[in-house]
């Protein structure tokens, strides 16, 4: 992982780059590269508060290696990556915490979280959010298991935000990707209580969790 700077509009924004090479399987929900397939890069980038920008993917394009990558974007600061790391998982969190948010809310609700931020003055820009994840597993999985994993990814997600004291499930805007290894026998299980899947789930609660508690609204 290479942590790495840019200046856009004038502010100084971080980005991580994992660099693969060949023979990775990746699932991802981001917005570059997502779904399920061989990818030889992931990277985690930074924006500013208030990204404007009609033209996302063709941005992150722009930003990533050559070659077929996954790209995903995040306001909050990429340099406050919380790492863990069990029994050869390995998990990076960068995490946003000024717009929590539950999954289910009832329609045209407005979240407790964001109303604070909601009567804030225009010049104070939007709220700075989301958690995005990044796990490496050094085994391969059938595509059953990967989403089985992203499951326990989320779950474990937000077990450790709760925990960490933050009364939500996530951000509205989290993104996360998994890379498996593409060849060699492929676990069938990636649920809390199999092998791997306990060690994803352990890893990401470790990761999360730290980066929860050292997160400061408003700095």
């Amino acid at each position: 992982m290479k942590l790495a700077y840019r200046v856009e509009d004038g502010v100084r924004l971080g980005s991580l780059l994992w660099e693969f090479g060949p023979g990775w399987r990746m699932i991802s929900s981001a917005l570059l590269g997502g779904g399920i397939g061989e990818r030889t890069w992931v990277l985690n980038a930074q924006v500013v508060a208030g990204y404007s920008r009609m033209d996302p993917v063709d941005h992150l394009r722009e930003l990533g290696p050559d070659g077929l990558g996954v790209g995903m974007m995040t306001a909050a600061s990429v340099e406050r990556y919380a790492r863990a790391v069990d029994g050869e998982v390995e998990v990076v969190a960068t995490v946003g915490l000024r717009v929590p948010t539950w999954a289910a809310a009832p329609e045209g609700a407005t979240d407790p979280e964001l109303a604070p931020m909601l009567a804030e003055p225009a010049a104070a820009g939007p709220p700075v959010g989301t958690i995005n994840l990044m796990a490496v597993v050094p085994v391969a999985m059938t595509d059953a298991a990967l989403v089985n994993a992203v499951m326990t990814m989320t779950e474990a997600k937000s077990q450790a935000l709760i925990e960490a004291g933050f009364p939500c499930t996530g951000t509205a805007s989290d993104a996360l990707c998994l890379a498996v290894r593409a060849d060699g026998p492929a676990e069938l299980f990636g649920g809390p209580r199999s092998t791997w899947g306990a060690r994803l789930a352990r890893a990401v609660h470790s990761a999360v969790h730290r980066g929860a508690a050292s997160w400061h609204p408003r700095t």
